[in-house]
């Protein structure tokens, strides 16, 4: 899962580029990377760590041009220890491109193949984004065969890599003498849109937030299979490359990962986690009667949309219980779960005072391995809490994701082979309620009835390109990024939710 930036500007973007990807920083903090273009020249930097430690002032003075783009990352495939894996990838030829991505290939194995059997080209890392960068160079060079490159073939391109790609892309590009390109893959899975300032500055980005943020407008989403070509006088082109697009957003990007303040093809975040907690609402009364709960605690932070509209609509009083330490690094040569405990202990604190001698209802965005619950749960205990009960605003999370997503393997999710009584008893809670799956595309879904449904296949099982069956998950897996036994696993789904 990643967070990604594109701007064309008729001004220095450095600073521009900064200020977005700080803006999206949740949506990934093990890399960060820029590059700006000037002339026909690149300059980049890269490197593992979060934005304002990556980037100092004599970083930033030698990123010097009026095109650019970054990313943030948390790694959902390959090497997450390896610097060479940070974003944006460069190749060479044709005319120089780089590329950020957000998403993930899930024939990333065979097209690596394909490109050195047939594309003769070479790829260096297991990322599966240098992939996806080595596809658009072989297309942007076949289309562009013997005459100058312009709009036409840089969507004649884009047309022949939906054929060859499947999974889920987001990606901004940037051609060197030309422009920046982005485009999403045919079922919209990640987000991108896009927006100008009063400057006539154009800015694609994964979050309707970054641009705002910046001082942008937001005009429109990139729509599914639809590419977007700025060249570089600002002018902006666009045409639809896939044959047979719908639009199919990750349900999960609602739940947990986007920030609460932005919009996402046309569905404001926080509504949506409202609508969640207003359907939360009829599982919890016909799970635990009101008048048994003395007060809703959500668990810090993108539960609370759906924690406040649960507590209004049950009549319960709502209450802060758990402070949360914004400022807790790694946790160093601590292997195993034990590190996960303590870290859970270190990033979240007790109000004790609003347990004691209290029965409490905690709510959680999602539960995914079960390990934070549990000791989230024990906690309550300790502070003095008389009856501990816990409520997921999403389902059960039962399945993989293979679409960009760090979510764990199925053996290591809570909910899967498992009944809810067995999850609530490995947990530690008195009561365990979660959102019905059908419910919660309704609680969303109605906030934009022009979706064609949604990936949410984390819950059904239904992954929506048509292509994922039990081997080709194996497969991924294994190309999962490696957490070493001394390292803590930071996992964003690994810890306390932390999305601002």
């Amino acid at each position: 899962m990643c967070g990604i930036v594109g701007v064309v500007s008729n001004a220095p973007v450095n600073q521009l580029l900064y200020d977005a990807l700080l803006l999206l920083q949740h949506r990934g903090q093990d890399a960060a990377g820029i590059v700006t273009l000037l002339e026909r020249k690149f300059f980049m930097h890269k490197a593992k760590g979060m934005v304002r430690d990556v980037f100092r002032t004599r970083n930033m003075r030698a990123l010097p041009g009026n095109v650019g783009l970054g990313q943030v990352r948390y790694p959902t495939a390959g090497n997450a220890y390896s610097e060479e894996e940070a974003q944006p990838f460069y190749v060479n030829a044709p005319f120089g491109i780089v590329l950020v991505h957000n998403g993930n290939l899930t024939n990333a194995h065979a097209l690596r193949s394909e490109l050195f059997s047939t594309d003769h080209r070479h790829t260096n890392t297991e990322s599966d984004s240098e992939v996806l960068l080595n596809v658009l160079a072989h297309e942007l060079e076949r289309a562009s065969r013997g005459v100058p490159l312009n709009p036409a073939e840089v969507f004649a391109a884009v047309k022949n890599m939906h054929k060859r790609l499947r999974g889920s892309y987001a990606v901004v590009s940037l051609i060197a003498g030309h422009g920046l390109l982005a485009f999403r893959d045919p079922y919209g899975i990640r987000p991108l849109c896009m927006g100008r300032n009063a400057d006539g500055t154009v800015m694609v980005a994964s979050e309707s937030v970054a641009l705002e943020g910046s001082g942008h407008v937001f005009e429109r989403n990139i729509a599914p299979g639809e590419a977007v070509f700025i060249d570089l006088q600002g002018n902006v082109h666009s045409m639809q490359c896939a044959e047979a697009p719908t639009l199919n957003p990750c349900i999960f990007e609602f739940v947990y990962l986007a920030r609460p303040d932005s919009v996402l093809d046309g569905i404001s975040v926080y509504q949506a986690r409202l609508n969640l907690g207003e359907t939360l609402a009829k599982r919890v009364v016909s799970t635990v009667p009101p008048n048994q709960i003395d007060v809703i605690i959500p668990i810090p932070e993108s539960s609370r949309p759906s924690a406040t509209q649960l507590a209004h609509l049950l009549g319960v009083p709502y209450r802060e219980g758990f402070v949360k330490n914004r400022y807790v690094g790694r946790t160093f040569i601590m292997p195993g779960q034990g590190v996960r405990k303590k870290s859970v202990r270190q990033k979240l604190n007790v109000i004790a005072s609003e347990f004691k001698g209290r029965n409490v209802l905690l709510v959680d965005d999602s539960i995914v391995r079960g390990t934070t619950s549990r000791e989230i749960v024990q906690m309550a205990r300790d502070a003095g809490a008389r009856k501990v009960y816990l409520a997921s605003a999403a389902p059960p999370v039962r399945y993989p994701n293979v679409y960009g997503i760090d979510m764990p393997t199925k053996d290591e999710l809570v909910a899967h082979d498992r009944t809810i009584e067995q999850i609530r008893e490995l947990i530690g809670c008195d009561a365990l309620i979660y959102q019905d799956v059908d419910a919660m595309k309704r609680a969303i879904g109605s906030l934009n009835p022009k979706l064609d449904g949604f990936d949410a296949s984390c819950f059904d099982g239904v992954y929506v390109t048509g292509d994922i069956d039990t081997e080709a998950i194996s497969r991924m897996n294994g190309n999962r990024p490696r957490i070493e036994e001394t390292e803590e696993d930071s996992s964003r789904l690994a810890l306390p939710n932390h999305s601002e």
